[in-house]
Protein backbone atom coordinates (compact mmCIF):
# COMPACT_ATOMS: atom_id res chain seq x y z
CA UNK A 1 0.00 0.00 0.00
CA UNK A 2 1.04 3.21 -0.44
CA UNK A 3 0.92 6.26 1.59
CA UNK A 4 1.37 10.10 1.37
CA UNK A 5 2.91 12.39 3.84
CA UNK A 6 2.15 16.34 3.79
CA UNK A 7 4.10 18.60 6.09
CA UNK A 8 3.00 21.64 7.08
CA UNK A 9 5.73 23.91 7.34
CA UNK A 10 5.76 27.24 9.74
CA UNK A 11 9.16 28.68 11.22
CA UNK A 12 9.15 26.81 14.28
CA UNK A 13 7.79 23.47 13.71
CA UNK A 14 6.24 21.80 11.28
CA UNK A 15 2.52 19.29 11.35
CA UNK A 16 3.20 16.35 9.51
CA UNK A 17 0.01 14.19 8.51
CA UNK A 18 0.54 10.59 6.71
CA UNK A 19 -2.59 9.28 4.92
CA UNK A 20 -3.21 5.97 3.01
CA UNK A 21 -4.11 5.23 -0.86
CA UNK A 22 -8.07 5.39 0.61
CA UNK A 23 -7.13 8.53 2.07
CA UNK A 24 -7.24 7.68 6.06
CA UNK A 25 -4.89 9.11 8.28
CA UNK A 26 -2.36 6.75 9.99
CA UNK A 27 -0.20 9.03 11.76
CA UNK A 28 -0.50 13.16 13.12
CA UNK A 29 2.30 15.46 14.85
CA UNK A 30 4.33 18.28 15.76
CA UNK A 31 7.54 18.21 15.92
CA UNK A 32 10.35 21.45 15.41
CA UNK A 33 11.21 22.25 12.21
CA UNK A 34 14.98 20.69 12.12
CA UNK A 35 15.57 17.84 9.69
CA UNK A 36 16.34 15.28 12.29
CA UNK A 37 13.42 15.30 14.43
CA UNK A 38 10.82 15.81 11.20
CA UNK A 39 12.78 12.22 10.10
CA UNK A 40 12.95 10.49 13.61
CA UNK A 41 8.83 11.46 13.32
CA UNK A 42 8.47 9.30 10.01
CA UNK A 43 10.13 6.53 10.90
CA UNK A 44 8.04 6.40 14.22
CA UNK A 45 5.31 6.04 11.46
CA UNK A 46 4.52 2.01 10.92
CA UNK A 47 3.71 3.38 7.51
CA UNK A 48 6.85 2.90 4.58
CA UNK A 49 7.07 6.46 3.80
CA UNK A 50 9.07 7.21 0.38
CA UNK A 51 6.91 10.35 -0.89
CA UNK A 52 6.59 13.69 1.13
CA UNK A 53 4.77 17.00 0.22
CA UNK A 54 5.77 20.30 1.32
CA UNK A 55 4.88 23.70 0.46
CA UNK A 56 7.24 26.37 -1.11
CA UNK A 57 8.61 28.34 1.35
CA UNK A 58 11.16 30.16 3.43
CA UNK A 59 12.67 26.47 4.65
CA UNK A 60 12.09 24.73 1.45
CA UNK A 61 15.71 24.05 0.09
CA UNK A 62 16.63 23.33 3.77
CA UNK A 63 14.14 20.57 4.51
CA UNK A 64 14.25 19.47 1.14
CA UNK A 65 17.81 18.65 0.93
CA UNK A 66 17.96 17.09 4.31
CA UNK A 67 14.83 14.95 3.62
CA UNK A 68 16.60 13.84 0.38
CA UNK A 69 19.58 12.59 2.37
CA UNK A 70 17.29 10.57 4.83
CA UNK A 71 16.18 8.80 1.56
CA UNK A 72 12.73 10.64 0.77
CA UNK A 73 11.14 11.65 -2.20
CA UNK A 74 10.38 15.23 -1.61
CA UNK A 75 7.47 16.88 -3.50
CA UNK A 76 7.31 20.87 -3.36
CA UNK A 77 3.79 21.74 -4.30
CA UNK A 78 3.06 25.30 -5.78
CA UNK A 79 2.04 27.45 -2.73
CA UNK A 80 -0.56 29.76 -4.60
CA UNK A 81 -2.73 26.28 -5.77
CA UNK A 82 -2.17 24.60 -2.47
CA UNK A 83 -3.54 27.85 -0.73
CA UNK A 84 -6.83 27.65 -3.64
CA UNK A 85 -7.36 24.37 -2.40
CA UNK A 86 -7.04 24.09 1.33
CA UNK A 87 -9.03 27.46 1.18
CA UNK A 88 -11.98 25.35 1.27
CA UNK A 89 -11.32 23.79 4.23
CA UNK A 90 -13.82 24.88 6.78
CA UNK A 91 -11.06 25.78 10.22
CA UNK A 92 -7.54 26.49 9.03
CA UNK A 93 -5.42 24.77 11.46
CA UNK A 94 -1.71 23.68 11.02
CA UNK A 95 -3.07 19.94 11.70
CA UNK A 96 -5.91 20.89 8.79
CA UNK A 97 -3.44 22.24 6.30
CA UNK A 98 -1.19 18.89 6.75
CA UNK A 99 -4.17 17.02 6.36
CA UNK A 100 -4.85 18.66 3.26
CA UNK A 101 -1.25 18.70 1.57
CA UNK A 102 -1.30 14.66 2.21
CA UNK A 103 -4.64 14.85 0.59
CA UNK A 104 -3.35 16.52 -2.96
CA UNK A 105 -0.61 14.40 -2.55
CA UNK A 106 -2.39 11.71 -2.76
CA UNK A 107 -5.02 12.99 -5.90
CA UNK A 108 -1.95 13.83 -8.08
CA UNK A 109 -3.58 17.08 -8.25
CA UNK A 110 -0.57 19.54 -7.98
CA UNK A 111 1.83 21.61 -10.03
CA UNK A 112 5.35 20.87 -8.72
CA UNK A 113 8.02 23.74 -7.76
CA UNK A 114 11.61 23.17 -8.75
CA UNK A 115 14.16 23.36 -6.00
CA UNK A 116 17.16 24.81 -7.17
CA UNK A 117 20.67 23.80 -6.11
CA UNK A 118 22.98 24.58 -3.45
CA UNK A 119 25.08 26.35 -5.89
CA UNK A 120 22.51 28.07 -7.51
CA UNK A 121 21.51 29.51 -4.17
CA UNK A 122 24.96 30.96 -3.05
CA UNK A 123 25.05 32.54 -6.22
CA UNK A 124 21.66 34.21 -5.64
CA UNK A 125 23.14 35.20 -2.55
CA UNK A 126 26.28 36.58 -3.68
CA UNK A 127 23.89 39.07 -6.16
CA UNK A 128 21.42 40.03 -2.93
CA UNK A 129 23.77 40.83 -1.05
CA UNK A 130 25.59 43.36 -3.43
CA UNK A 131 22.45 44.42 -4.61
CA UNK A 132 21.52 45.37 -0.94
CA UNK A 133 24.72 47.05 -0.37
CA UNK A 134 24.16 49.50 -3.52
CA UNK A 135 20.91 50.06 -2.73
CA UNK A 136 22.09 51.28 0.94
CA UNK A 137 24.73 53.55 -0.86
CA UNK A 138 22.53 55.28 -3.04
CA UNK A 139 20.41 55.80 0.14
CA UNK A 140 23.44 57.28 1.87
CA UNK A 141 24.18 59.32 -1.38
CA UNK A 142 20.26 60.84 -1.64
CA UNK A 143 20.73 61.56 2.37
CA UNK A 144 23.22 63.54 1.72
CA UNK A 145 22.36 65.40 -1.37
CA UNK A 146 19.19 66.55 -0.09
CA UNK A 147 20.91 67.59 3.76
CA UNK A 148 23.36 69.22 1.78
CA UNK A 149 20.56 71.24 -0.32
CA UNK A 150 19.55 72.77 3.02
CA UNK A 151 23.09 74.90 3.46
CA UNK A 152 22.78 75.85 -0.19
CA UNK A 153 25.45 73.01 -1.34
CA UNK A 154 24.22 71.42 -4.28
CA UNK A 155 26.17 68.88 -6.28
CA UNK A 156 25.83 67.64 -9.90
CA UNK A 157 23.17 65.72 -10.89
CA UNK A 158 25.16 62.91 -12.19
CA UNK A 159 28.51 62.08 -9.71
CA UNK A 160 29.63 58.50 -10.47
CA UNK A 161 29.71 56.38 -6.91
CA UNK A 162 33.68 56.09 -6.80
CA UNK A 163 33.71 59.78 -7.15
CA UNK A 164 30.95 60.59 -4.70
CA UNK A 165 33.15 60.90 -1.77
CA UNK A 166 35.45 62.53 -2.87
CA UNK A 167 33.31 65.18 -3.87
CA UNK A 168 31.09 65.45 -0.77
CA UNK A 169 34.49 66.45 1.18
CA UNK A 170 35.68 68.85 -1.07
CA UNK A 171 32.28 70.26 -0.94
CA UNK A 172 31.64 70.14 3.13
CA UNK A 173 35.43 71.45 3.78
CA UNK A 174 33.83 74.94 2.52
CA UNK A 175 30.84 74.34 5.45
CA UNK A 176 33.25 73.92 8.44
CA UNK A 177 30.16 73.47 11.00
CA UNK A 178 28.73 70.83 8.55
CA UNK A 179 31.55 68.30 9.52
CA UNK A 180 30.54 67.01 12.57
CA UNK A 181 27.08 66.14 11.29
CA UNK A 182 27.92 64.97 7.52
CA UNK A 183 31.17 63.19 7.57
CA UNK A 184 30.28 60.06 9.87
CA UNK A 185 27.50 59.44 7.28
CA UNK A 186 29.54 59.80 4.46
CA UNK A 187 32.19 57.25 6.25
CA UNK A 188 30.09 54.99 6.42
CA UNK A 189 28.67 55.12 2.40
CA UNK A 190 32.28 55.17 2.14
CA UNK A 191 32.88 51.86 4.29
CA UNK A 192 29.43 50.45 2.86
CA UNK A 193 30.96 51.20 -1.07
CA UNK A 194 33.65 49.39 -0.44
CA UNK A 195 32.15 46.60 0.51
CA UNK A 196 30.14 46.35 -2.53
CA UNK A 197 33.20 46.58 -4.65
CA UNK A 198 34.63 43.42 -3.17
CA UNK A 199 30.89 41.56 -4.15
CA UNK A 200 31.05 43.11 -7.46
CA UNK A 201 34.68 42.03 -7.69
CA UNK A 202 33.48 38.42 -6.75
CA UNK A 203 30.59 38.30 -8.98
CA UNK A 204 32.72 38.93 -12.20
CA UNK A 205 35.50 36.35 -10.93
CA UNK A 206 32.49 34.03 -10.91
CA UNK A 207 31.50 35.48 -14.54
CA UNK A 208 34.97 35.05 -15.59
CA UNK A 209 35.13 31.67 -14.97
CA UNK A 210 31.78 30.40 -15.89
CA UNK A 211 31.54 29.13 -19.67
CA UNK A 212 28.30 29.25 -19.70
CA UNK A 213 27.85 33.19 -18.91
CA UNK A 214 30.89 34.04 -20.80
CA UNK A 215 28.31 32.44 -24.00
CA UNK A 216 25.74 34.34 -22.82
CA UNK A 217 27.19 37.46 -22.34
CA UNK A 218 27.67 37.69 -26.31
CA UNK A 219 24.52 39.03 -26.54
CA UNK A 220 24.79 43.15 -26.54
CA UNK A 221 23.20 44.30 -23.46
CA UNK A 222 23.65 41.25 -21.54
CA UNK A 223 26.51 41.87 -18.71
CA UNK A 224 27.79 39.95 -16.22
CA UNK A 225 25.41 40.72 -13.36
CA UNK A 226 22.76 39.75 -16.21
CA UNK A 227 24.32 36.47 -17.23
CA UNK A 228 24.69 35.35 -13.94
CA UNK A 229 21.23 36.09 -12.40
CA UNK A 230 19.65 34.07 -15.53
CA UNK A 231 21.66 31.58 -15.00
CA UNK A 232 21.51 31.14 -10.73
CA UNK A 233 17.56 31.52 -11.74
CA UNK A 234 16.85 28.96 -14.44
CA UNK A 235 19.28 26.63 -12.35
CA UNK A 236 18.90 23.53 -14.80
CA UNK A 237 18.12 24.69 -18.56
CA UNK A 238 16.80 21.08 -19.14
CA UNK A 239 13.86 21.87 -16.89
CA UNK A 240 11.82 24.06 -19.73
CA UNK A 241 10.46 21.60 -22.23
CA UNK A 242 10.36 24.83 -24.93
CA UNK A 243 12.44 28.10 -24.33
CA UNK A 244 9.15 29.85 -24.81
CA UNK A 245 8.40 28.57 -21.63
CA UNK A 246 10.79 30.60 -20.10
CA UNK A 247 9.28 34.31 -20.70
CA UNK A 248 6.04 32.72 -18.96
CA UNK A 249 8.12 31.62 -16.11
CA UNK A 250 9.67 34.97 -15.50
CA UNK A 251 6.39 36.48 -15.51
CA UNK A 252 7.11 38.47 -18.84
CA UNK A 253 4.02 37.36 -20.53
CA UNK A 254 0.32 38.95 -20.05
CA UNK A 255 -1.90 37.50 -17.66
CA UNK A 256 -5.18 36.65 -19.63
CA UNK A 257 -8.95 36.09 -18.24
CA UNK A 258 -11.36 34.54 -20.15
CA UNK A 259 -15.09 33.02 -19.09
CA UNK A 260 -17.53 32.85 -21.88
CA UNK A 261 -18.11 36.27 -24.04
CA UNK A 262 -15.73 37.63 -21.94
CA UNK A 263 -12.06 38.26 -22.76
CA UNK A 264 -9.60 40.33 -20.84
CA UNK A 265 -5.63 39.89 -21.94
CA UNK A 266 -3.95 41.97 -19.15
CA UNK A 267 -0.31 43.12 -17.82
CA UNK A 268 2.45 40.85 -17.70
CA UNK A 269 1.81 38.34 -15.27
CA UNK A 270 5.11 39.45 -12.92
CA UNK A 271 5.72 36.10 -11.31
CA UNK A 272 8.31 34.72 -10.88
CA UNK A 273 11.97 35.46 -10.09
CA UNK A 274 11.82 39.66 -9.66
CA UNK A 275 15.66 39.94 -10.04
CA UNK A 276 15.54 37.69 -13.22
CA UNK A 277 13.05 40.11 -14.33
CA UNK A 278 14.25 43.20 -13.44
CA UNK A 279 17.88 41.99 -14.99
CA UNK A 280 16.40 40.85 -18.34
CA UNK A 281 14.48 44.30 -18.52
CA UNK A 282 18.00 46.13 -17.78
CA UNK A 283 19.52 44.52 -20.65
CA UNK A 284 16.73 44.65 -23.09
CA UNK A 285 16.85 48.54 -21.94
CA UNK A 286 20.43 48.85 -23.03
CA UNK A 287 19.84 46.94 -25.67
CA UNK A 288 17.91 49.60 -27.49
CA UNK A 289 19.57 52.70 -25.93
CA UNK A 290 22.91 51.93 -25.29
CA UNK A 291 24.35 49.26 -27.46
CA UNK A 292 25.97 50.06 -31.15
CA UNK A 293 26.19 46.57 -32.27
CA UNK A 294 23.01 46.21 -34.62
CA UNK A 295 21.01 43.03 -34.96
CA UNK A 296 17.24 42.24 -35.98
CA UNK A 297 16.43 41.86 -32.51
CA UNK A 298 17.57 45.27 -31.43
CA UNK A 299 15.79 46.62 -35.10
CA UNK A 300 12.35 44.64 -33.88
CA UNK A 301 12.75 46.49 -30.86
CA UNK A 302 13.25 49.95 -32.14
CA UNK A 303 9.97 49.51 -34.85
CA UNK A 304 7.81 48.27 -32.25
CA UNK A 305 8.72 51.32 -29.79
CA UNK A 306 7.56 53.24 -32.39
CA UNK A 307 4.14 51.58 -32.46
CA UNK A 308 3.57 50.59 -28.94
CA UNK A 309 5.86 53.00 -26.51
CA UNK A 310 9.21 52.39 -25.52
CA UNK A 311 8.01 50.50 -22.10
CA UNK A 312 6.19 47.93 -24.50
CA UNK A 313 9.00 47.18 -26.45
CA UNK A 314 11.36 47.09 -24.09
CA UNK A 315 9.31 44.54 -21.72
CA UNK A 316 8.93 42.80 -25.53
CA UNK A 317 12.35 42.71 -26.06
CA UNK A 318 13.05 41.02 -22.63
CA UNK A 319 10.85 38.25 -23.32
CA UNK A 320 12.32 37.62 -26.18
CA UNK A 321 16.21 37.76 -24.58
CA UNK A 322 14.92 35.39 -21.62
CA UNK A 323 13.67 32.64 -24.83
CA UNK A 324 17.04 33.44 -26.58
CA UNK A 325 19.04 33.21 -23.55
CA UNK A 326 18.04 29.90 -22.32
CA UNK A 327 17.81 28.74 -26.39
CA UNK A 328 21.95 29.95 -26.44
CA UNK A 329 22.28 27.50 -23.05
CA UNK A 330 20.84 24.45 -24.19
CA UNK A 331 22.14 24.16 -27.81
CA UNK A 332 26.01 25.53 -26.70
CA UNK A 333 25.97 28.54 -29.48
CA UNK A 334 26.75 31.96 -29.38
CA UNK A 335 24.40 35.00 -30.14
CA UNK A 336 24.44 35.61 -33.81
CA UNK A 337 23.44 39.37 -34.81
CA UNK A 338 22.15 39.29 -38.26
CA UNK A 339 23.07 42.30 -39.75
CA UNK A 340 20.19 44.58 -41.37
CA UNK A 341 20.23 45.40 -45.13
CA UNK A 342 21.95 48.83 -45.49
CA UNK A 343 23.37 48.99 -42.22
CA UNK A 344 27.15 49.14 -41.87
Amino acid sequence: MKYFTGIDVSLRSVSICVVDEAGAVQYEGKVPAEVDLIVAALQRCKAEIKQVGLEAGTLTQYLTYGLQKAGFEVICLEARQTAATLAAMRNKTDRNDARGLAQILRTGWYRTVHVKSLESHQVRALLASRKALLARCVDLENELRGLLKIFGVRLAPHVTHNRFDETVRAAVSTTPELNTCLLPLLDARTVLYKTYLKLDNAVKSVVRHDPICQRLMTVPGVGPVTSLTFKAGVDDANRFRSSRNVAAHFGLTPRRYQSGETDNPGRISKAGDVDVRQALYTAAHALMTRSDAWSTLKAWGLRLAKVRGHRRAVIAVARKLAVILHRMWVDGTDFRAARLQGVA
